[in-house]
This record gives C-alpha cells, sequence and structure tokens, in this order.
C-alpha cells in the first residue's frame, strides 16, 4: 500500500468505525512514514522510540481526527509535538550529566563568586533574595517559586526586578 494522503485518511476514517484491518494496516503505513518523518531529526538510536510514541499518541487521539479533514498535517502535527518533546528530554538529560572533568576541577572561582553574591544578598530584603535564588539560580518557573514561598506570581517577578536592580546599583557603585 502507498502512504498517501487518500489512502491514509480513508484508512483512519474506517478505524474510527471499528475496522481493526484497517486500524493495523493504519498504524503499519503510519509507522513508516514516521520513520522517514524522523529519520532526518533524530539520531538513530532515539528513532524506534520516537515512532511508538507518536502511534500510541495517534491511538489515544484517534477520536479527535476529524473524517473533513486531511490526514497527513493532522498526523504531522502529533509528530512535531512528540519530536519536540523527546528534545526537551534530551535537553533536559544533558543538563543533568555532569563532565567528569568538572568534577572536582578548581572550584575557587565558583566558591568566590557565591560568598561575594551572599554578601550582596545580605543588603537585600529576604522576600527579595528568596525570589532571586528561586528563579535565577535554581531554574524554578515563577509558578514553582510562587509555590515555593507563599508570594503571588506578581510578586515573585516584581521582587526579582527590585533585588537585580538593587544588585545592579551595588556592583556598579563599588
Amino acid at each position: 500500500m502507498k502512504s498517501d494522503e487518500p489512502s491514509l485518511a480513508r484508512l483512519m476514517a474506517m478505524a474510527q468505525q471499528g475496522d481493526r484491518l484497517a486500524y493495523r494496516t493504519l498504524l503499519l503505513e503510519c509507522g513508516n512514514w514516521l520513520r522517514r518523518y524522523f529519520g532526518r531529526r533524530v539520531p538513530p538510536g532515539h528513532l524506534e522510540d520516537l515512532v511508538q510514541e507518536t502511534l500510541l499518541a495517534l491511538h489515544h487521539k484517534l477520536a479527535t481526527y476529524d473524517p473533513d479533514r486531511a490526514f497527513l498535517p493532522w498526523l504531522s502535527a502529533i509528530a512535531r509535538y512528540r519530536w519536540v518533546d523527546h528534545l526537551r528530554r534530551i535537553y533536559r538529560a544533558e543538563e543533568t550529566e555532569l563532565d567528569e572533568d568538572m568534577i572536582g576541577a578548581n572550584d575557587e572561582p565558583a566558591i568566590a563568586a557565591r560568598i561575594s553574591l551572599e554578601r550582596l544578598f545580605k543588603q537585600l530584603p529576604s522576600a527579595q533574595v528568596r525570589a532571586i535564588e528561586l528563579v535565577k539560580i535554581e531554574g524554578l518557573s515563577v509558578a514553582e517559586a510562587s509555590r515555593a514561598c507563599g508570594q503571588s506570581e506578581s510578586l515573585i517577578k516584581v521582587n526579582i526586578h527590585r533585588g537585580l536592580k538593587k544588585l545592579t546599583a551595588m556592583i556598579e557603585k563599588a
């Protein structure tokens, strides 16, 4: 079978009606199409996992497909979202991995910077310090920082802005 738009749309409509053979054929053809789609976007070791994740997403969204609309753009959107999620997972994993050369490296500049920062923080109100530490140093989102310290999201943003403005002024003055 050829994975063209009319054939896939027809198979999808039949699958929505409960035709198991059409559904099985649809999954096989979509799998082939997705392998070509992702083949240029991900390393070979990640290809099958991404194809299977996308087919699973297609299964979960089966009822949302409108037979009056084109099938391939619908499938492409699902594939694109799965791909972006995949990239996010990869980049998060890379951020958390430590390079062995970095472990035990000369940490003196980082320690000195932290001591200097703590001295500057002593001159700020504690709410501003907490907001800056949570969002700018620990990497939490504004919403997460808001929940962590019991301040509204707006107040977190204001505290960060005012705190950084004061820090900048103190550093420029020094």
